[in-house]
């Protein structure tokens, strides 16, 4: 593995071949966590969450200690990068004389950028309004170790299509090949972006992938093997406007009608927090096709597995 410095704000910050690598480091590191146990020893993890997250940051700071490493959680929830007193030029370099790697959870991918253009240590991005890598890398080490990887897929994702997790899983897609339908509301704000589509696009004409937009929710479903869907009310959502989204996207809802169109071993994937009755009914998410806790625990391992490939260990 490379030792000059990388960075992870999205999943094309590496190639294919890199994340299989990483998915089989992410494995190994589940079946014998103890073999790791001093890989991080001496390194420090400087933490800047500006967006709150119970996975995140749990998964991150054990993953950190349990390879021996010491992690720091710094909240900039009331004092954004670059908007008081220390500009986030001077925050990047400062942090890198005292730390091995910064992950960052943020608004904007814009800060992202900038923390990681003046960062002279990796920079893993936690979540922003571009990309939430880590939250992908842990569901595709999830399907391969359901599905093979080495067949042409199909994943189906259902609900705002204008959402990081959306944007990754696009990227992702076309990258391995991968058909997607995202079944979105027609209107422009629940659309993924055209920047992105045109991004994700110009990767599958070179991979073979189809991804596609829909408004149907059962043409999307048809032959998945994998159905995926997100909360409807992120954070930034305010409360008066929550009763209006959740009638727009009530027909996206995943149903057991949805999973009866996709393959019979469809995977039901949910990158958490859920609410059921909402994005999806409490049968599927507690239905025998879901893996969202798997997914879950495998924030862990591939978190672990990310650092230790930025750090070219």
């Amino acid at each position: 593995m490379s030792t000059s410095k990388r960075d992870f704000h999205t999943v094309y910050d590496i190639t294919k071949e890199e994340a299989l690598l990483i998915f089989e480091r992410a494995k190994d590191i589940k079946a014998n966590p103890m073999k790791y146990t001093e890989y991080l020893k001496g390194k420090t993890v400087l933490m800047l969450f500006e967006k709150p997250s119970l996975r995140t940051r749990v998964s991150l700071e054990s993953g950190t200690n349990q390879m021996g490493g010491h992690a720091i959680f710094y909240s900039i929830v009331d004092s954004p990068l670059g908007k008081m007193k220390e500009n986030i030029h001077d925050t990047a370099k400062t942090a890198s004389r005292y730390v091995s790697i910064i992950a960052a959870r943020l608004y904007s991918q814009k800060d992202f950028q900038g923390l990681a253009r003046f960062s002279s240590v990796p920079v893993i991005n936690l979540l922003d309004d571009y990309g939430h890598p880590c939250q992908i890398m842990a569901d595709f080490q999830t399907i391969s170790e359901k599905k093979d990887l080495s067949k042409k897929l199909k994943l189906s994702f259902f609900g705002d299509g204008q959402n990081n997790v959306t944007y990754e899983l696009m990227r992702m897609c076309a990258m391995f090949g991968y058909d997607m339908d995202v079944a979105c509301p027609s209107q422009s704000d629940f659309s993924p972006e055209a920047a992105v589509i045109a991004e994700v696009n110009k990767v599958a004409e070179k991979t073979g992938a189809t991804i596609r937009v829909l408004h149907d929710p059962l043409a999307a479903a048809a032959d998945s093997d994998i159905v995926y869907t997100d909360t409807w009310m992120s954070y930034h959502i305010k409360s008066s406007e929550e009763p209006a989204r959740k009638a727009q996207l009530q027909p996206y809802q995943v149903t057991t009608e949805i999973l009866k169109h996709a393959k019979s071993d469809a995977l039901f994937m949910h990158c958490l927090p859920a609410t059921r009755g909402n994005e999806m009914t409490a049968e599927v998410i507690d239905g025998p096709q879901s893996v969202v806790f798997d997914e879950a625990e495998n924030r862990l391992h591939v978190q672990k597995a990310i650092m230790l490939f930025l750090l070219g260990l």
